[in-house]
Protein backbone atom coordinates (compact mmCIF):
# COMPACT_ATOMS: atom_id res chain seq x y z
CA UNK A 1 0.00 0.00 0.00
CA UNK A 2 1.56 3.26 -1.36
CA UNK A 3 0.12 5.21 1.64
CA UNK A 4 1.43 8.65 3.74
CA UNK A 5 3.85 6.06 6.33
CA UNK A 6 5.84 5.45 3.19
CA UNK A 7 7.89 8.77 3.44
CA UNK A 8 11.38 7.86 3.05
CA UNK A 9 13.43 10.02 1.15
CA UNK A 10 10.39 12.42 0.32
CA UNK A 11 11.01 15.88 1.12
CA UNK A 12 9.21 19.27 2.65
CA UNK A 13 8.09 17.67 5.63
CA UNK A 14 11.46 19.60 7.49
CA UNK A 15 14.16 17.83 9.64
CA UNK A 16 13.48 15.03 12.22
CA UNK A 17 13.53 16.69 15.87
CA UNK A 18 15.22 14.41 18.62
CA UNK A 19 14.16 15.16 21.74
CA UNK A 20 17.08 14.67 24.47
CA UNK A 21 15.44 11.88 27.07
CA UNK A 22 12.34 11.37 25.42
CA UNK A 23 9.82 9.75 27.72
CA UNK A 24 8.05 6.34 26.32
CA UNK A 25 5.03 8.44 26.97
CA UNK A 26 4.29 11.92 26.64
CA UNK A 27 1.17 11.92 28.34
CA UNK A 28 -1.43 9.71 30.18
CA UNK A 29 -3.41 9.22 27.10
CA UNK A 30 -0.92 7.75 24.84
CA UNK A 31 -0.20 5.39 27.78
CA UNK A 32 -3.17 4.12 28.16
CA UNK A 33 -4.22 3.95 23.99
CA UNK A 34 -1.06 1.75 24.16
CA UNK A 35 -2.68 -0.63 26.70
CA UNK A 36 -6.14 -0.36 24.92
CA UNK A 37 -4.55 -0.96 21.86
CA UNK A 38 -2.88 -4.43 23.12
CA UNK A 39 -5.53 -5.30 25.02
CA UNK A 40 -7.27 -5.57 21.81
CA UNK A 41 -4.75 -7.52 19.85
CA UNK A 42 -4.84 -10.02 22.67
CA UNK A 43 -8.29 -10.99 21.94
CA UNK A 44 -7.07 -12.68 18.76
CA UNK A 45 -9.35 -11.11 16.29
CA UNK A 46 -6.55 -9.76 14.16
CA UNK A 47 -2.77 -10.07 13.98
CA UNK A 48 0.18 -7.68 14.01
CA UNK A 49 0.49 -7.13 10.00
CA UNK A 50 -3.77 -6.39 9.78
CA UNK A 51 -3.36 -4.01 12.27
CA UNK A 52 -0.20 -2.07 10.89
CA UNK A 53 -2.32 -2.24 7.52
CA UNK A 54 -5.85 -0.70 9.65
CA UNK A 55 -2.90 2.31 10.47
CA UNK A 56 -1.21 2.76 7.15
CA UNK A 57 -5.08 2.80 5.41
CA UNK A 58 -5.81 5.62 7.28
CA UNK A 59 -6.50 9.22 5.34
CA UNK A 60 -3.53 10.97 4.21
CA UNK A 61 -4.51 13.63 5.62
CA UNK A 62 -5.46 12.35 9.05
CA UNK A 63 -2.23 10.01 9.09
CA UNK A 64 0.34 13.06 8.77
CA UNK A 65 -1.62 15.50 10.93
CA UNK A 66 -1.52 12.95 14.00
CA UNK A 67 1.21 12.06 16.52
CA UNK A 68 1.86 8.06 17.03
CA UNK A 69 -0.57 7.22 19.51
CA UNK A 70 -3.50 8.95 18.18
CA UNK A 71 -2.41 6.88 14.58
CA UNK A 72 -2.34 4.23 17.15
CA UNK A 73 -5.95 5.00 18.41
CA UNK A 74 -7.61 5.62 15.00
CA UNK A 75 -6.13 2.37 13.58
CA UNK A 76 -7.88 0.47 16.32
CA UNK A 77 -10.79 2.29 16.30
CA UNK A 78 -11.21 0.95 12.48
CA UNK A 79 -10.29 -2.54 13.62
CA UNK A 80 -13.17 -2.25 16.07
CA UNK A 81 -15.44 -0.78 13.40
CA UNK A 82 -14.44 -3.00 10.56
CA UNK A 83 -15.25 -5.97 12.89
CA UNK A 84 -18.95 -4.97 14.80
CA UNK A 85 -17.20 -4.70 18.28
CA UNK A 86 -18.28 -1.12 18.43
CA UNK A 87 -20.47 1.09 16.20
CA UNK A 88 -19.83 4.69 15.51
CA UNK A 89 -22.36 5.60 18.23
CA UNK A 90 -20.40 4.32 20.87
CA UNK A 91 -16.75 5.78 20.05
CA UNK A 92 -18.05 9.02 19.32
CA UNK A 93 -20.12 9.20 22.77
CA UNK A 94 -17.88 7.32 25.03
CA UNK A 95 -20.41 4.82 26.04
CA UNK A 96 -20.87 1.53 25.83
CA UNK A 97 -24.12 0.07 24.46
CA UNK A 98 -26.20 -3.22 25.09
CA UNK A 99 -23.73 -5.99 25.09
CA UNK A 100 -23.98 -8.96 22.28
CA UNK A 101 -23.29 -12.13 21.89
CA UNK A 102 -20.10 -11.52 20.05
CA UNK A 103 -18.85 -9.25 22.52
CA UNK A 104 -19.45 -11.37 25.23
CA UNK A 105 -17.68 -14.45 24.01
CA UNK A 106 -14.52 -11.75 23.79
CA UNK A 107 -14.58 -10.79 27.22
CA UNK A 108 -13.99 -14.74 27.96
CA UNK A 109 -10.87 -14.26 26.27
CA UNK A 110 -9.18 -11.19 27.66
CA UNK A 111 -5.78 -11.79 29.56
CA UNK A 112 -6.26 -10.85 33.02
CA UNK A 113 -3.81 -8.07 34.43
CA UNK A 114 -1.65 -10.75 36.69
CA UNK A 115 -0.54 -12.39 33.16
CA UNK A 116 -0.01 -9.29 31.26
CA UNK A 117 4.00 -9.34 32.22
CA UNK A 118 4.28 -13.01 30.95
CA UNK A 119 2.18 -12.67 28.03
CA UNK A 120 4.48 -9.58 26.71
CA UNK A 121 7.33 -11.47 27.89
CA UNK A 122 6.73 -14.14 25.81
CA UNK A 123 6.33 -11.76 22.75
CA UNK A 124 5.53 -12.93 19.17
CA UNK A 125 7.89 -14.50 16.97
CA UNK A 126 7.37 -14.29 13.57
CA UNK A 127 10.25 -17.11 12.58
CA UNK A 128 9.15 -20.28 10.96
CA UNK A 129 10.40 -23.13 9.48
CA UNK A 130 9.50 -24.08 5.95
CA UNK A 131 10.57 -26.74 3.50
CA UNK A 132 11.74 -24.73 0.16
CA UNK A 133 15.10 -23.86 0.18
CA UNK A 134 16.13 -20.38 0.54
CA UNK A 135 16.41 -18.38 -3.25
CA UNK A 136 19.42 -15.89 -2.27
CA UNK A 137 22.71 -16.68 -0.77
CA UNK A 138 25.24 -13.72 1.13
CA UNK A 139 27.07 -12.05 -1.46
CA UNK A 140 24.07 -12.16 -4.54
CA UNK A 141 23.39 -9.32 -6.26
CA UNK A 142 19.08 -8.67 -6.62
CA UNK A 143 16.76 -6.54 -7.77
CA UNK A 144 13.92 -5.38 -5.71
CA UNK A 145 10.53 -5.88 -7.98
CA UNK A 146 8.89 -2.83 -8.71
CA UNK A 147 5.44 -3.11 -7.47
CA UNK A 148 1.91 -1.10 -6.24
CA UNK A 149 -0.11 -3.58 -4.20
CA UNK A 150 -3.36 -2.42 -2.68
CA UNK A 151 -2.79 -4.15 0.20
CA UNK A 152 -0.27 -4.24 3.35
CA UNK A 153 3.27 -5.03 2.61
CA UNK A 154 6.95 -4.27 3.99
CA UNK A 155 8.76 -3.18 0.74
CA UNK A 156 9.33 0.45 1.05
CA UNK A 157 8.39 2.06 -1.57
CA UNK A 158 11.75 3.99 -2.30
CA UNK A 159 13.99 0.63 -2.77
CA UNK A 160 11.43 -0.63 -5.16
CA UNK A 161 13.22 -1.33 -8.78
CA UNK A 162 16.40 -1.04 -6.75
CA UNK A 163 19.60 -2.84 -7.47
CA UNK A 164 21.40 -4.38 -3.87
CA UNK A 165 23.47 -6.89 -2.21
CA UNK A 166 22.30 -9.93 -0.04
CA UNK A 167 24.06 -9.26 3.28
CA UNK A 168 22.33 -11.24 5.86
CA UNK A 169 20.30 -14.59 5.43
CA UNK A 170 17.87 -14.44 8.50
CA UNK A 171 15.71 -17.30 7.78
CA UNK A 172 11.93 -18.10 6.89
CA UNK A 173 9.53 -15.09 8.92
CA UNK A 174 5.63 -14.99 8.38
CA UNK A 175 4.91 -12.94 5.24
CA UNK A 176 3.37 -9.94 6.05
CA UNK A 177 1.80 -9.03 2.63
CA UNK A 178 -0.44 -12.34 3.11
CA UNK A 179 -0.79 -12.34 6.85
CA UNK A 180 -2.35 -8.67 6.81
CA UNK A 181 -5.22 -10.15 4.34
CA UNK A 182 -5.96 -12.93 6.53
CA UNK A 183 -4.48 -14.97 3.64
CA UNK A 184 -2.09 -16.92 6.41
CA UNK A 185 1.32 -16.56 7.26
CA UNK A 186 3.30 -18.29 4.31
CA UNK A 187 6.45 -17.82 5.70
CA UNK A 188 9.28 -16.79 3.36
CA UNK A 189 13.10 -16.42 3.43
CA UNK A 190 14.06 -12.93 4.67
CA UNK A 191 17.12 -11.11 3.98
CA UNK A 192 18.97 -8.31 4.39
CA UNK A 193 19.53 -6.42 1.50
CA UNK A 194 22.17 -3.45 1.22
CA UNK A 195 21.53 -0.52 -1.08
CA UNK A 196 23.79 1.91 -2.28
CA UNK A 197 22.39 5.59 -1.01
CA UNK A 198 22.83 6.84 -4.41
CA UNK A 199 21.11 4.15 -6.27
CA UNK A 200 18.30 4.94 -4.56
CA UNK A 201 18.26 9.07 -4.07
CA UNK A 202 20.87 10.06 -6.72
CA UNK A 203 24.43 12.23 -6.37
CA UNK A 204 22.47 14.76 -4.01
CA UNK A 205 22.37 12.05 -1.23
CA UNK A 206 24.33 12.38 2.45
CA UNK A 207 24.27 9.06 2.99
CA UNK A 208 26.43 6.46 2.25
CA UNK A 209 24.55 3.04 1.97
CA UNK A 210 21.20 1.71 3.65
CA UNK A 211 20.02 -1.59 4.54
CA UNK A 212 16.44 -3.12 4.32
CA UNK A 213 14.90 -6.53 5.12
CA UNK A 214 12.92 -7.69 2.27
CA UNK A 215 11.03 -10.98 2.08
CA UNK A 216 12.30 -13.95 -0.58
CA UNK A 217 9.20 -12.60 -2.91
CA UNK A 218 10.28 -8.66 -3.36
CA UNK A 219 13.17 -9.96 -4.71
CA UNK A 220 14.65 -11.14 -7.74
CA UNK A 221 18.43 -11.92 -9.54
CA UNK A 222 19.81 -8.74 -10.68
CA UNK A 223 21.81 -10.02 -14.02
Amino acid sequence: MNGAQDLGGAMGFGPVELEANEPVFHSEWERRAFAITLASGFLGQWNIDKARSARESLPPATYLASSYYEIWFEGLCKLLLDKGFVDAQELQSGEAGAVNAAQRELAARRVPAAAVAEVLARGGPTEREISQPQGFFVGDRVRTKVMHPAHHTRLPRYVRGKEGRIVAVRGAHVFPDTNAQGLGEQPCWLYTVQFDAQELWGPDTTASSICVDCWEPYLEASG
